[in-house]
C-alpha cells in the first residue's frame, strides 16, 4: 500500500506540471491571436490611407499637374509648379 501511495504522489506532481504547461500554452496562443488581430487592424488603416493618397494624386494629375506636383502636394507640400519652385532659387542658365 505504501508503494501505491508513493506512485500516486509522483503521478500527481507530473499531472500538475502538465496542467501548468497546457495552461501556459493556451495563454500564449491567446496572446498571439490578439497580436495578429492588432496587426490586421493596422493593415486595414494603411490600406485606407493608401487609397486616399492614390485618389489625391489622381485628382491633381487630372487637373493638369505633374506626377511630382501631385505626390508633393498629397504628402503635405504646397501645390506649385516646378517652374515656380525653381524660380525661387533664382537660377540662371546663361552660357
Amino acid at each position: 500500500m505504501t508503494e501505491e501511495k508513493k506512485d500516486s504522489k509522483k503521478c500527481s506532481g507530473k499531472k500538475n506540471i502538465m496542467f501548468a504547461y497546457g495552461f501556459i500554452q493556451l495563454g500564449s496562443n491567446f496572446v498571439s491571436a490578439i497580436a495578429l488581430a492588432a496587426i490586421a487592424f493596422g493593415l486595414c488603416s494603411v490600406k485606407q490611407e493608401s487609397k486616399l493618397f492614390n485618389k489625391c494624386v489622381e485628382e491633381i494629375i487630372e487637373d493638369g499637374g505633374t506626377n511630382y506636383e501631385a505626390v508633393n502636394y498629397c504628402n503635405g507640400g504646397q501645390l506649385k509648379s516646378l517652374r515656380e519652385q525653381l524660380n525661387g532659387f533664382n537660377l540662371r542658365f546663361d552660357f
